[in-house]
């Protein structure tokens, strides 16, 4: 029977149902469908001498990427003001500030805990006077890990802050849609540029599990509160692109599209059906077993349906899209009403 397949053999199944599946061989990596052309014309023109690319979006704020990961810097009157320092390029990021200006940086805001965003900071430990402005949270976190990486900020506050520096202002407000601890949107009102890490990446699916959020419920709610702010440009933290208000309408679309899916195809199955009719082959006696059937019988339609819905509108749709219907699932089965 197809479902109980799927539940001891899920990479036969799904490679049955025409979904890339195994990125341990050629054949397997050559199953996952290549980058949009859509979104290759937007990466970053990276020197690869450097390893990074620096883009203005106006009002004094750059972008830096290395096409893998985004921060960025804001260039005021009295000094610079920069917005995480990632593991990959971090250490880089005094130097491609010199280029642009010779103000000198005053604070570093750091979005949240997860290293591959702030892990280059210890390339800022000799700069004198230094502000590293974090949540409450982030620096108690910060504090127990004593990670000599990620430099332990010196100014915190609870859910909001404003800074004001050189005729130029970045309000900072706390949400929970990604890590327990707290994550930041980051604004700079006269640039119209908003920075949240770890949401919405534009042109491109969500990362593994809607960016391994640890709380589905208010990574649903993140894109209203983005689309409350007036901005032009969006910087997620990843990846090849800057974003703009429709990245953030069409990730919403897609991540709606997948809870609802993954809700009416849970809601609607005959559960005891195909658990009577997976017990057939293996009895009654491995409950986790008969348990995971259903999962997997969910998963598998879902990722039926979403797939040609998606597979051409975001990059990377096919990477992740079990992962974000298990994200879904999990949400589904255990927090969601009902009806």
């Amino acid at each position: 029977m197809k479902s109980f397949l799927y539940a001891v053999a899920l990479a036969a199944v799904l490679c049955g149902n025409g979904m890339a599946q195994s990125t341990q061989t050629p054949e397997g990596l050559k199953e996952y469908v290549p980058v949009l052309p859509s979104v290759r014309a937007n990466f970053f023109d990276v020197d690869p001498k450097l390893g990074y690319a620096v883009k203005s979006v106006g009002g004094g704020v750059y972008v830096v990427s290395d096409n893998m990961w985004q921060s960025a810097f804001l260039v005021t009157d009295d000094g610079v003001i920069v917005f995480d320092a990632p593991e990959s390029f971090g250490k880089s990021i005094p130097s491609a500030i010199a280029k642009v200006t010779d103000k000198p940086i005053k604070l570093l805001i750091y979005s949240h805990i997860h290293r591959d965003h702030i892990g280059g900071s210890a390339a800022f430990k000799e700069i004198k006077g230094l502000r590293i402005v974090a949540l409450n949270s982030v620096a108690a976190f910060l504090k127990e890990m004593t990670d000599p990486e990620r430099l332990l900020p010196n100014e915190t506050f609870e859910s909001q802050k404003t800074i004001k520096l050189g005729g130029k202002t970045v309000e900072l407000t706390r949400h929970l849609y990604h890590s327990n601890e707290g994550d930041l949107f980051i604004y700079v009102p006269e640039a119209k540029f908003l920075m949240a890490v770890d949401c919405v990446t534009g042109g491109y699916a969500p990362f593994e599990g809607f960016d391994i959020t640890t709380n589905f419920h208010d990574y649903m709610k993140v894109f209203d509160q983005l689309l409350a702010y007036d901005f032009t440009t969006f910087v997620g933290g990843h990846l090849t692109q800057t974003g703009t208000k429709e990245d953030i309408e069409t990730t919403k679309e897609f991540t709606m599209d997948v809870y609802n899916t993954v809700k009416r195809i849970h809601n609607n199955m005959d559960q005891q059906a195909v658990v009577a009719e997976a017990a057939k082959t293996i009895g009654t006696d491995n409950k986790f077993l008969l348990f995971k059937v259903i999962l997997d019988r969910v998963t598998d339609e879902a990722m039926a349906e979403l797939r040609p819905r998606w597979i051409n509108r975001l990059a990377g749709v096919d990477v992740w899209l079990e992962s974000q219907v298990r994200c879904a699932l999990i949400y589904v089965r255990w927090d969601d009403k009902v009806s």
